[in-house]
């Protein structure tokens, strides 16, 4: 009588082998994840790649939550149902789906196939095809969260988007415009005539002129870029009573005092999977006010050149791997 075992399903992924340079990144097999209960398998058509990848890669951004390498890096995900775990009710078998699981624990994105919990996907958008679906989770989760949920940006407010050309400033323009605000953005002499396309009111050149000699009166500052002084800097453009909200790496504690001295607020935004915000965004990506825009599509196995495209800081939106 054979004892021999069934074969472990395999697939195709880039697995994060240490932390270091974009070299680290390598294309192989690895075993197909099992979906538990109330958790889904999804075939992978699409990821998009994101600065917190690219920083995780380094030992930074989230790497303290992932553990040792090596593991599959990645969040972003549009694709197919292929399987469902026990106990799920609001997705089926083939159906088409985009999502951000698992954020900050691993999700594996850079894979032919993922596993996650159910409601941390929706339904794609039936119009954008999974190569611009897989560019708007975490960055346009980001963008939700940030405006709606902590802000709770109104018509009429004024916003300062700073890299407005970028992967969530690209849609913090738009969503902010969705709700009536009035969008100033920072970007390059390159990157103006974009950004201004997708609704802005006025673009700042950051390499001609500095942005708080000629930004006044803002309601809500979305600061995407991180640094210390930029966050002071963007301080002295916020009226009395305004905020300044900061994505990649919280605030400051320097700034957050001086900003109480000044009789203004600060907060942080760490993204987490949402259902309810995915559907939103479909909601205004269907009705036409919000497009995805996609810099650079590459292949699975060129994961290592999209990490080095993102790291120069100078695409136009998103950049995505695409899935056989």
């Amino acid at each position: 009588m054979s004892t021999a075992q069934p074969a472990v399903p395999r697939m195709k992924a880039v697995v994060m082998e240490r932390h270091g340079g974009p070299g680290v990144l390598r294309y192989t097999d690895v075993a197909r994840p099992v979906p538990g209960p109330c958790e889904v398998l999804v075939r992978v058509r699409a990821a998009g790649v994101n600065p917190v990848d690219v920083k995780t890669r380094a030992g930074e951004g989230v790497a303290a939550l992932l553990g040792p390498p090596p593991y599959v890096l990645g969040w972003d995900v549009s694709g197919v149902v292929e399987e469902t775990g026990f106990g799920v009710t609001g997705l089926r078998s083939g159906e088409e789906v985009y999502g951000m699981p698992r954020f900050p624990g691993p999700a594996g994105a850079y894979a032919q196939y993922v596993t996650a919990p159910s409601r941390h996907f929706a339904r794609k958008p039936a119009s954008l095809t999974h190569t611009r679906a897989a560019g708007l989770p975490l960055a346009g989760l980001t963008t939700w969260q940030t405006l709606v949920d902590l802000a709770e940006l109104r018509a009429g407010q004024r916003v300062l988007v700073h890299a407005a050309g970028g992967g969530v400033g690209h849609l913090a323009v738009q969503l902010a415009k969705s709700r009536g605000a009035y969008v100033i953005g920072t970007c390059g002499p390159v990157k103006a005539g974009f950004v201004q396309s997708l609704g802005a009111d006025e673009t700042v050149d950051y390499t001609a002129v500095r942005f708080e000699d000629v930004v006044r009166d803002m309601d809500l500052v979305v600061d995407l870029v991180g640094d210390k002084e930029h966050q002071r800097r963007s301080l002295r453009t916020l009226r009395p009573g305004g905020l300044l909200v900061a994505v990649p790496s919280g605030v400051d504690e320097d700034v957050v005092r001086e900003a109480e001295e000044r009789g203004l607020r600060t907060a942080a935004v760490l993204v987490e999977p949402d259902r309810a915000g995915l559907d939103a965004l479909t909601d205004l990506v269907e009705s036409g006010r919000l497009r995805v825009e996609i810099d650079v599509a590459l292949p699975l196995a060129e994961a290592a050149k999209a990490h080095e495209l993102v790291e120069t800081g100078r695409t136009r939106g998103k950049v995505v791997l695409t899935v056989d």
